[in-house]
């Protein structure tokens, strides 16, 4: 662990630090009282499970509203040509999920960190801890950890875990224990710690 810890302080004290505070700030300035704002953002999250962040990241630029507005059968026609790897079954997420659209605010606001968590994997179909802590990082939570495979790959090779062969729910959580311990030790949080993990694995820091 001490290893990654230094490798990570080599990096908070350059312009990736700079960069992962900036990401951090912007985060935090989304404004979690405006319903629409919320959506979309957990739209991105849910396109985001099995596929690239980067071309999310421009699916959401490019469509935005049409996660509010368009029918199933349009909105898939997007993503399709937008080359979304699963564009049939993330409309149908996208569109069911629009039921729980208006509560978004309300479940934010009043949900403790845990049970918010909890709550959207129940209730919102598409995403899992992953996508749900993804959501939460980016409209400002900063103590859920977003555990893909960029972030085991890293883990396994610092020999902080094996590879499990399955994320479940518990394997999961045992993972987000240890993040926390590198965390606390490096200074940061779980938002700022993924953010420098995922520069050491891909080179980029996105959102």
């Amino acid at each position: 662990m001490e290893k990654l810890i230094d490798k990570i302080e080599s990096l908070k004290k350059g312009e990736i630090g700079k960069l992962v505070n900036n990401r951090i700030k912007e985060f935090k300035s989304i404004d979690k009282k405006s319903t629409n704002e919320l959506f979309n953002e957990m739209c991105f999250c849910i396109l985001t499970a099995n596929f690239n962040a980067e071309k999310s990241i421009k699916i959401q630029n490019e469509i935005g509203e049409c996660f509010s507005n368009d029918s199933e059968e349009d909105l898939a026609k997007k993503l399709q040509e937008l080359g979304h790897r699963f564009p049939n079954m993330r409309a149908s997420y996208i569109s069911e999920s629009r039921n729980c659209k208006d509560m978004l605010k309300r479940v934010v606001e009043s949900h403790k960190n845990d049970e918010l968590r909890e709550w959207l994997v129940k209730n919102v179909k598409g995403i899992g801890y992953k996508e749900t802590s993804h959501f939460l990082r980016n409209i400002g939570f900063d103590d859920f950890a977003i555990i893909d495979f960029h972030i085991i790959d890293i883990l396994a090779k610092y020999d902080l875990i094996e590879k499990p062969k399955a994320l479940t729910r518990k394997k999961y959580l045992e993972i987000e224990k240890i993040l926390k311990k590198i965390a606390e030790k490096s200074g940061l949080n779980l938002a700022e710690l993924d953010l420098y993990l995922w520069y050491m694995e891909t080179g980029k820091i996105l959102k």
